[in-house]
């Protein structure tokens, strides 16, 4: 197997994890029973990055306050962040709204995770990238914050059935598919609410007078040019499973996470599989078989 396509199907005991200028990852929604922390550890295992930015709502705080749930994948993904940091490696944390608590610290520094509301970054090539999470351009999470809620609900229960359906196709042998992720797209308000936030987004880079814009916010991942302005959306960690790096061109490279396992081989079964029935008692034969009872008995 030629190296290139070794590294792109790298799995989490690879010794040479791929070595990348700058990785971008969103909406994990750590402390969501829907986060996918197996998924993104494998992930960070593969990538060796000098940046990680971290474009929001990686901590689900909404749903920490309604119920804690913060299982040990959780504490994995957090300390494997932190191990990265320690060993060279720029991490910043952008939250968005749902981890909006951390707003109020701009520019500190938590275990060498920097915090900021927003960021410009450059590339190896000298293109200028507006960073931020994108919910500061959703009507919805900025004017009326019970109907926000309302619709997370809605979402909670359109995960939970796709956690439902996952489990049943895992135990068919198979691959992964999103639920939630089709049904949004099948939706006319949905789509036509992706196109307006990418208007209004890339509108907002503009302003900035950089060259492109990388967010997060709607959980769809897509790298395309939006009147003039390249508009990079991260996705998220729950649904499609996708993160963008830039390599050390500074080239930009859509990752499909979860398409990598759907494209893995699955079990299948076959047929029904006879149970095997073992006897109770087996007698086994011994040197001691065909001799008397007198020829048996020690001297």
């Amino acid at each position: 197997m030629d190296q290139e396509r070794r590294r792109n199907i790298c799995v989490s005991d690879d010794p040479e994890a791929r070595k990348v200028r700058t990785l971008f990852i969103s909406d994990v929604h750590l402390g969501s029973k829907a986060s996918k922390t197996d998924f993104l550890l494998d992930f960070l295992r593969c990538y060796d990055a000098e940046t990680i930015i971290l474009v929001g709502d990686i901590v689900d705080g909404w749903r920490l306050k309604r119920s804690w749930y913060w299982p040990q994948g959780c504490n994995d993904v957090v300390q494997k962040l932190l191990r990265k940091a320690r060993k060279g490696a720029r991490i910043v944390y952008i939250p968005g709204n749902h981890d909006e608590f951390l707003r109020a610290f701009p520019g500190t520094h938590f275990g060498g995770i920097e915090v900021l509301d927003r960021m410009v970054h450059e590339t190896a090539d000298g293109k200028r990238y507006l960073i931020l999470h994108g919910d500061q351009f959703d009507v919805v999470v900025r004017n009326a914050r019970l109907l926000a809620y309302l619709g997370d609900w809605a979402y909670d229960m359109a995960i939970a059935i796709n956690v439902v359906l996952s489990m049943v196709r895992r135990k068919l042998g198979m691959p992964y598919w999103s639920f939630s992720a089709w049904a949004k797209l099948q939706v006319k308000h949905a789509v036509n609410f992706i196109g307006e936030f990418q208007k209004v987004v890339a509108e907002e880079a503009r302003r900035n007078e950089v060259d492109g814009v990388i967010c997060g916010h709607i959980h769809h991942a897509v790298m395309e040019t939006v009147e003039g302005i390249h508009y990079i959306n991260t996705g998220d960690w729950v649904e499609s499973c996708t993160a963008v790096i830039e390599d050390i061109d500074g080239r930009f490279e859509l990752i499909e996470w979860g398409k990598r396992y759907a494209d893995m081989p699955q079990p299948r079964l076959i047929g029904p599989v006879e149970p095997v029935r073992i006897p109770r008692q087996v007698d086994m034969p011994t040197a001691l078989d065909g001799l008397s009872v007198a020829e048996r008995t020690p001297a």
